[in-house]
């Protein structure tokens, strides 16, 4: 134990001192008491002498007095205390396949209400950022412990043309780099030059291994706090290739785990005005790869395979939801990253508190016994 005013704790010095003078005058009492020359008065003036209870409304105010000269000296403790040290990166897709309705209402609100639990549900400690992408990714917000800013940006999100879940994935890397300094910034990569749904990636992806409910892999450095939560319903359509991000990731230690959304049943889409930006949407704005039509009856599928590659590589897990439940369930799921720290406690409230309770049940039953 230490204090952070030690001097103040020449006060205890006044607990004796207060116990010495109870003492002086209990004694002080029994010698006067044997000068009366009446039996009656001398049997009633040392009545009870013997009983330990009449030292206890006494006994409680010295323990309170005490109590309190220990408070005004700040005494801490170090004690260790788990604590959630992770950054979140939520990416999450908004493309115009994020719009379909075979989850109701359709999946981005579907996911937007996911996501908004989820964010609600991390500790005081967590600081959660949101990467959103579509054609291109860009940090919306950056890591942050601030709640409010994350839910207003969360439901602020607009959809957009095409999917660029490696430029995600690179730019969840960038916003780590900004917080972690031992996590660098992602490497320019050369890029292909063509646009289409389920873009190949230049290597294969490994073969998925791991448990029920999501893939799992290993990655050969020193594994960061930090975890990429990367939420698509389609495939990479543009840019950076999932796979090359993922080595970049891997590289860094930064686990990606990656959420498959929607359904494999041909559904329509339907964009809310807020979600396509404040304007009406019109059919051929859903137009292009990966987007369908409005009208339409469309196939709009997961690249499982990329999404299992890229948790195969960076050391993360696959999942997959079909619905806004499961959705909710696989986020509540995610890992947390704790640790044990060694913290200054401060006792001088509990000190002050249990002084107080001391103090009045001291008073309570000297008066009770004045009365009774």
């Amino acid at each position: 134990m230490s204090f952070g005013v030690p001097l103040l704790l020449v006060t205890l010095a006044f607990v004796p001192v207060l116990l010495g003078v109870y003492v002086w005058q209990l004694r002080r009492r029994r010698r006067q008491a044997v000068r009366y020359s009446n039996v009656a008065l001398l049997r009633a003036a040392g009545a009870g002498s013997a009983s330990w209870k009449r030292h206890v409304p006494i006994a409680l105010v010295l323990g309170a007095l005490g109590l309190l000269g220990l408070a005004s000296a700040r005494p801490t403790v170090r004690a260790e205390v788990p604590t959630s040290s992770a950054t979140i990166i939520l990416a999450l897709d908004v493309s115009g396949s994020m719009c379909a309705t075979d989850v109701s209402p359709n999946r981005l609100s579907a996911a937007q209400a996911a996501v908004r639990s989820f964010v609600e549900g991390q500790d005081d400690e967590t600081k959660v950022g949101l990467v959103v992408f579509s054609g291109f990714a860009q940090l919306a917000v950056a890591p942050t412990a601030d709640r409010g800013e994350l839910l207003s940006a969360i439901d602020a999100v607009t959809t957009g043309r095409g999917t660029t879940i490696g430029a995600a994935i690179m730019r969840s890397i960038d916003a780590i780099a900004e917080l972690d300094p031992n996590v660098a910034p992602a490497d320019a990569v050369d890029e292909p030059s063509t646009d289409g749904p389920g873009l190949a990636d230049p290597t294969p992806a490994p073969t998925p291994t791991g448990g029920a409910g999501g893939t799992g892999g290993g990655v050969p450095v020193d594994v960061a706090p930090e975890i990429i939560v990367l939420l698509t319903d389609g495939a990479n359509t543009r840019g950076v290739t999932p796979a090359q991000a993922a080595e970049q990731a891997a590289a860094r230690g930064v686990r990606v785990y990656p959420i498959g959304f929607g359904t494999t049943n041909p559904t329509q889409m339907a964009c809310t005005r807020d979600q396509y930006g404040g304007f009406q949407p019109r059919a051929r704005d859903f137009g292009g790869p990966g987007g369908g039509t409005l009208g339409g009856r469309n196939f709009l599928v997961v690249d499982e395979g990329a999404l299992k590659g890229v948790a195969q590589t960076t050391g993360g897990e696959y999942f997959a939801a079909t619905d806004a439940d499961g959705l909710t369930k696989v986020l509540a799921d995610l890992p947390k990253h704790v640790t044990v720290s060694e913290q200054d406690i401060d006792l001088s409230a509990a000190a002050g508190l249990l002084a107080a309770a001391l103090l009045l049940a001291g008073l309570g039953i000297s008066i009770r016994r004045s009365t009774s």
